[in-house]
């Protein structure tokens, strides 16, 4: 019997609040918790770019398994689905157990490799579920900023109170709730098999709009890699309490919920192109901001309400874009593909130069060339880009 799309909804929200509540937990404070134990900047961005390294092959290989399971399982894509979040559940459990810096890069590498799929694989689902309502999507996706917005409020002061190195604790747990919420997932139909008026992947791909897209979207995951490498610790330097950095990041959440709250609306008054280019030129204004005014609380409040643009509108058009432009067969391909080549690929690059550029130039250039790289994206989506 097939679910109704209310209760079906709820599933995948439920899922979308645990899985980003463990984001929540680990996005701002991870990389305190890796200082906590001694490790240098360098090496903070290696562990940090490991899942990104992950992402240039994984999700892909993933998709294209489920893509093939799903032509005559309809449960296919949950199943690998709940087994990623189960690799990673006993990766961060894992941890515990390392010792020193080459171990903690080995276990996030194999915990990343084999989770990388989950994610991009319950976009397919979602985006299968609303069928001809892709602005449907946001009001599912902001349960995951909710649940960001709850674990990064209640970790801070946890870690203000406990250290740096209960973090590990707080992790496993919401891993463990997402593990739960996998197995609730709605199962998707089966895919149809590709039919002869559906392009080939590779086909798709030669499109120079497509290609565009994706080198745009490999540009804004490189312009966050500072962000999320080093922004936390940026804070702490000049003083900011790790409660305070935890409402800086909430404050970015609560600004992409607006957004998703709103998706409908401006999909209905915009095209996803112009929603992108935005998107990307917002992106050269906030982290100039957050290079050059982190003594300023103001300067950094209006930083983080740019994620509504940066992270909101950027992710729910990208997505929309990429739903749009594979056909229904290569539909779990496509997503792992923006995954792995703009997420995967971008994170590893943004996290790797943001390593070595906190060093060699600073914080405030570093996130300059954050800048330039979401710059470097509007110019691609304004080129190439008609949607």
């Amino acid at each position: 019997m097939t679910q109704p799309p209310r209760a079906s909804h709820a599933r995948l929200a439920a899922f979308y609040f645990a899985y980003f509540a463990y984001v929540g937990a680990f996005t701002p404070y991870f990389s305190l918790y890796l200082a906590a134990r001694g490790f240098g900047p360098a090496e903070i961005a290696a562990v940090l770019a490991a899942p990104q390294l992950a992402r240039i092959v994984a999700p892909t290989l993933w998709g294209a398994l489920a893509d093939r399971w799903a032509a005559t399982y309809r449960g296919a894509r949950r199943a690998v689905v709940a087994f990623g979040v189960a690799a990673a559940l006993f990766g961060f459990a894992a941890l515990r157990a390392t010792s020193g810096f080459g171990e903690v890069l080995a276990v996030m590498l194999v915990m990343s490799m084999l989770s990388a799929g989950a994610l991009p694989l319950v976009e397919a689902i979602t985006l299968s579920s609303l069928e001809s309502r892709p602005g449907g999507y946001g009001p599912i996706r902001l349960w995951g900023s909710v649940g960001f917005i709850a674990a990064v409020m209640a970790t801070g002061p946890w870690l203000d109170a406990r250290g740096a190195g209960a973090l590990l604790s707080v992790v496993i747990g919401l891993m463990a709730a997402t593990f739960a919420a996998s197995l609730a997932l709605p199962r998707s139909p089966a895919a149809p098999a590709p039919a002869p008026r559906d392009a080939r992947l590779r086909e798709v791909l030669l499109r120079p709009g497509v290609a565009a897209l994706l080198a745009a979207c490999f540009c804004m995951t490189v312009a966050h890699g500072a962000l999320y490498a080093f922004y936390s610790i940026y804070l702490a330097s000049v003083g900011y309490s790790k409660t305070l950095i935890g409402m800086l990041w909430t404050l970015g959440v609560l600004a992409e919920i607006v957004v998703f709250m709103r998706w409908p609306q401006i999909l209905s008054r915009f095209s996803l192109r112009a929603v992108l280019l935005a998107s990307f030129l917002l992106a050269g204004v906030r982290f100039t901001a957050i290079g050059w005014g982190v003594g300023s609380l103001a300067v950094l409040v209006l930083a983080q309400l740019l994620h509504a643009a940066t992270f909101g509108t950027y992710h729910a058009a990208a997505v929309a874009a990429i739903h749009k432009l594979f056909g229904a067969s290569l539909q779990g391909r496509g997503q792992a593909l923006y995954a792995s080549l703009a997420g995967g690929l971008g994170g590893a690059v943004g996290m790797l130069l943001s390593g070595w550029s906190w060093q060699a130039l600073g914080p405030a250039l570093t996130f300059s060339l954050s800048a330039l790289f979401g710059l470097a994206g509007a110019a691609l989506v304004a080129w190439k880009v008609r949607l």
